[in-house]
């Protein structure tokens, strides 16, 4: 069971890495730092400080409107994802051979 909760923690934080970094790269490509990034969120009347967004996107563990809301202020129409493979590699359980000694 305790495997099992490692695994889906290890894809969790995949996936977090993955849409932290579609974020970062189109704030990058666009020249916006993440404090112009809540300035431009609160334009719209989403709250949100500079503070707020930076441990969102440190994280990566935003919700999907977050996501829309700073692709949306920051005038990204289209992102491309297709370039992103799912690399999860899961290591197998070592096969090792025990043998019992007599002391």
């Amino acid at each position: 069971m305790a495997y099992l909760q490692l695994i889906n923690k290890v894809i969790t934080l995949n996936w977090n890495d993955k849409v932290k970094c579609l974020l970062k790269s189109e704030l990058v490509r666009r020249g916006i730092s993440n404090s112009d990034l809540a300035d431009m969120l609160v334009k719209i009347g989403i709250k949100e400080t500079k503070s707020s967004v930076d441990s969102k996107i440190s994280r990566g563990t935003f919700s999907a409107s977050f996501f829309l809301q700073c692709l949306t202020v920051i005038g990204c129409e289209k992102i491309e994802i297709d370039g992103y493979k799912n690399n999860f590699s899961i290591a197998a359980e070592p096969q090792i051979g025990y043998s019992l000694r007599k002391h």
